[in-house]
């Protein structure tokens, strides 16, 4: 987040990290890492009661559900379903993509990120680069071996129906603005905004009125998420702290780009009050989401790995106790993302790609 990251810039960044050498004293339950010998579900993957794979190639992500749970809007780049980058495609619930193509619900110009639907139901709200250019903006190369994600400047966000005619252009600051997603009190947007030199978090209403700063430290703040009864946010952010730490960041801000090797979740009210750290476990904990309940939080991380990977879910009281380990793939699950009535979990997974580099999407039925 969003930008929920695409999964093609988190495999590099998961064979490119090292581990930090910060301890943590936590409760994870963890254990080794197991082989995928069969079957979707590893044995430890107690959370999941069955699992359903939806696509079948290419990097899928940010999938979010309609407010009935009837239908997901996802992002890939699949070549096979001819893009050159990231797009939105539309499905129902219950559909997979071994053999057919989703209807593509974007422009089809520029880059896209982080579509996420409306309360009607018929719209969603989105990050498109493609008043910029109807070509695919490049992606960066890493600087001086180091892995950066691109903030594009052109990115705005837009309402469009899901037949994808844009209706509305909810955003016209210079810079880039994204990674937008709705309360499921229906009344705000959140999203991550340059608009005052740093990478801040905003609310908004759902028509694009009453903007509203959220957060005002040093650092990217991004892929925030609201609390099931609309009143937190949860969110990823990388904040320098050290003085050659905050010049690289502000250096790096300059040219468009992030380093997102180091990242922690943070908490905080709706209206940015009671701002507080909720993780402290080194390396990149990131696309978080919260439980059903609002009592806990599900997000990626790869803290316990050796080197820089694998990425897996866990989860953590809201207090920042009893980390749980709730994966356990040998590679990449990210992007967790629970069902409106709690019932079913969609997450992105290297689990049963043949050994490539395909990122697709699962769908769990959740236990607790």
């Amino acid at each position: 987040m969003k930008f929920k990251i695409l999964f093609f810039l988190a495999i590099s960044l998961a064979f490119g990290a090292c581990k930090s050498n910060k301890k943590e004293n936590t409760d994870a339950k963890s254990g080794e890492t197991k082989k995928w010998e069969g079957g979707l579900i590893f044995p430890e993957e107690v959370h999941f009661k069955t699992m359903q794979q939806i696509t079948f190639g290419g990097d899928n992500a940010e999938a979010y559900w309609s407010f009935d749970d009837k239908q997901i809007i996802f992002q890939s780049n699949n070549k096979k379903w001819g893009v050159e980058c990231d797009q939105m495609f539309l499905m129902n619930v219950g559909e997979t993509f071994k053999d057919s193509i989703p209807p593509m619900i974007s422009t089809g110009l520029g880059r896209t990120t982080c579509a996420y639907f409306l309360p009607d139901n018929k719209s969603y709200v989105y990050g498109s680069t493609h008043l910029g250019g109807k070509e695919c903006p490049p992606a960066p190369l890493r600087r001086e071996g180091k892995y950066v994600w691109p903030i594009y400047d052109t990115y705005d966000i837009f309402v469009a129906d899901l037949n994808g005619n844009i209706t509305k252009q909810l955003t016209t600051e210079p810079g880039y603005d994204a990674e937008a997603t709705v309360s499921p009190k229906g009344d705000k947007i959140v999203f991550t905004s340059m608009r005052t030199g740093d990478l801040e978090l905003f609310t908004m209403n759902i028509d694009g009125s009453d903007v509203k700063q959220i957060t005002n430290q040093l650092g990217y703040d991004g892929g925030a998420f609201f609390s099931p009864d609309g009143t937190k946010l949860i969110f990823r952010s990388s904040r320098p702290k050290t003085k050659e730490a905050i010049k690289e960041y502000q250096d790096l801000l300059k040219e468009g780009l992030v380093q997102p090797t180091e990242m922690e979740l943070y908490i905080c009210n709706a209206d940015g009050s009671e701002l507080r750290q909720l993780t402290d476990l080194g390396n990149a904990n990131w696309s978080p989401f919260f439980h059903p309940s609002g009592k806990k939080i599900l997000f990626s991380s790869n803290f316990e790995a050796e080197r820089g990977f694998p990425f897996n879910l866990y989860m953590i009281d809201l207090d920042g106790k009893n980390l749980e380990r709730v994966t356990h793939g040998e590679t990449f699950d990210a992007f967790p993302v629970f069902s409106n009535d709690g019932k079913k979990l969609i997450f992105s997974s290297n689990r049963n790609n043949g050994g490539g580099h395909d990122t697709n999407l699962f769908i769990a039925e959740w236990q607790d």
